[in-house]
């Protein structure tokens, strides 16, 4: 990025499109503000008091998710690898999302949990909670690290300002609307930036769909461009799984990146949790990860065309740059596939476009970052402060706590952002540590949720050998024992990890003594009266439009027909 700065290849805004930025970011404050006059208590600062309607909730959950790596890592993908990126959509997320709304919601909400992690200690007691709290407080600040960075490099592109005073900048305004109003600020300004995003990929696609051609120009560009024609076709997907074979190619998909990757994310990960337990009934909060698969659907033809379209038109991307990329080289033009969304809205968006445009790429990052600090926030706070360190404290005590580790995780952020820069695509960052946290963590919770006779040692013990298992198959690829080009390396350690934390799991669980059955009420599946998981269909969950099984079923069949169409 500091090479483009130096290139001067910075946006071309003007006086427009910056009031447009300090009316937003004047905005988003203000709903801090606002958000902060609810707060009285930990549960309103840690999970909105449990009274937001679903709509806001649904929506919230996609905006989470759809944060800086999402959509920059997205178009990188779409630049690098084309179609086949929508399997992170249509593979790698709506039918996890779908099962999170219909099978474990009702587990979260029901046990009335504060958290993921806290699920892991009712299950299987103090050290696998600890494991399982120390391990996402991690990741947090690593994926909050490369929100950062991202949101670092477009201020630098347009004002010019040093990466690591762009950071600094970027960080203060995040941490100062999440620790005054907590998660309400975060969830209600991801509603949004949700549309402000939309706002500003919707024109981006189709002044660059007009630009090459409409969509049988991009077919046809991008079919003579570096990359070929497997660019142009979601399956088999070689080029992102790194496998020459049609066979391992889908499996990797189906299983590495549809199984473990994502159920793993999307079911286990808190961040996205977080916002179903903050709606104001269980109805609501199986519908909320539904309702967000609807739009979650559509996003890559947002997020991945614009990369896409700017891998044949934007100069700094085209031939030989591309073919350098491709190659794991630098590009002679210094631009990274990372860049790609940038430069496509610096080449075709006029001013006051552009300014929207800018807007919703930095609310994309600070709805990611925001995401990541609220949910760092409330693990630390819940499962690791108060359970271990300073305990029977009151509550205003902990709501303190909170705002002051929200600063903490900030500083950390701020740190980690040197290492998200150091990838010229970040989703190649991103699926490793979710190969290295997720993965293992999926195998224990599924295992634990559905095996009652799981033990409470196979609970750490899995957790901490299925991360090794997918660390080692990291060092080794780094090391060139082995070479996997695409994101390849990431699905085979996530399946070392979710095969590593199963045999583990099973192997330590026959070794030693169970947990009373008495005590797994409402933990695991076959112990769990059914009555405690049925949510209520009168007042405001009435309605066939209401029913959480009748939505997953709609959405997984359009879904269906997406992977056929393309």
């Amino acid at each position: 990025m500091e090479v483009l700065a130096d290139a001067n290849l910075r946006l071309d805004a003007s006086a427009i499109d910056y009031i447009e930025l300090a009316f937003y970011f004047v905005l988003v404050l203000g709903i801090g503000y606002l958000a902060r006059r609810q707060v009285s208590s930990s549960l309103d600062f840690f999970l909105s008091g449990r009274s937001l309607p679903a709509w806001v909730t649904g929506l919230a959950f996609i905006s989470a998710n759809l944060g800086a790596i999402e959509v920059m890592g997205m178009s990188a993908n779409g630049a690098e690898y084309g179609l086949p990126t929508a399997h992170y959509f249509w593979i790698g997320a709506i039918p996890a999302m779908l099962f999170l709304g219909v099978v474990m919601m009702p587990f979260y909400y029901g046990s009335k949990v504060r958290s993921v992690p806290e699920f892991m200690l009712r299950r299987f007691g103090p050290t696998a909670h600890w494991v399982n709290g120390a391990s996402f407080a991690l990741a947090q600040i690593l994926i909050a690290g490369a929100n950062l960075y991202l949101l670092a490099s477009v201020v630098n592109l347009l004002l010019g300002w040093p990466i690591w005073v762009s950071i600094i900048i970027a960080a203060v305004i995040v941490l100062t609307y999440t620790a005054l109003g907590g998660l309400s600020a975060a969830i209600y300004n991801e509603v949004l930036q949700f549309f402000v995003i939309l706002a500003a990929l919707i024109p981006l696609t189709i002044v660059g769909l007009y630009k090459v051609g409409g969509w049988n120009g991009l077919i046809e560009k991008v079919t003579n461009s570096p990359g070929g024609i497997a660019q142009t076709h979601s399956w088999p997907g070689n080029q992102l799984t790194g496998f020459s074979s049609n066979f391992l190619s889908v499996l990797g998909l189906v299983f590495g990146l549809g199984f473990v990757l994502s159920f793993g994310y999307w079911t286990t990960n808190f961040v996205e949790v977080q916002r179903a337990m903050a709606s104001k009934s269980m109805s609501a909060a199986r519908r909320t990860p539904i309702i967000g698969s609807f739009p979650k659907m559509f996003i890559p033809f947002v997020v991945i065309i614009p990369g896409m379209v700017a891998a044949i038109t934007v100069s700094e991307l085209q031939g030989a740059n591309k073919q350098a990329l491709l190659d794991g080289k630098p590009a002679p033009s210094g631009a990274t596939f990372n860049d790609a969304l940038l430069l496509l809205m610096r080449d075709v968006l006029p001013n006051g476009i552009l300014g929207v445009a800018i807007a919703g790429l930095l609310a994309s990052f600070m709805a990611g970052m925001a995401a990541n600090l609220s949910s760092f926030n409330t693990v630390f706070t819940y499962d690791i402060f108060q359970t271990y360190i300073v305990k029977n404290r009151p509550d205003k005590f902990y709501l303190n706590t909170g705002r002051v580790v929200t600063m903490v995780a900030t500083v950390l952020a701020i740190g980690t952002a040197f290492i998200a820069s150091t990838y010229s695509n970040l989703m190649d960052y991103l699926q490793t540590l979710f190969s290295f946290f997720n993965a293992p963590l999926f195998a224990t919770f599924i295992l634990g949720m559905f095996w009652k006779r799981m033990s409470k040692a196979a609970g750490w013990s899995g957790l901490v050998f299925g991360t090794i298992a997918a660390i080692a198959i990291f060092v080794m690829s780094k090391l060139e024992v082995f070479t996997l080009p695409g994101q390849g390396v990431s699905f085979v350690a996530a399946i070392a990890a979710f095969v590593v934390d199963i045999v583990v799991s099973v192997g330590v669980t026959y070794l030693t003594p169970p947990k009373p059955e008495s005590e797994l009420v409402g933990l695991v599946y076959s112990l769990t009266p059914r009555d405690s998981l049925k949510h209520e269909t009168t007042g405001e969950d009435a309605g066939w439009y209401r029913k959480p099984v009748l939505l997953a079923g709609i959405a997984a069949v359009i879904t269906i027909i997406l992977n056929f169409a393309f």
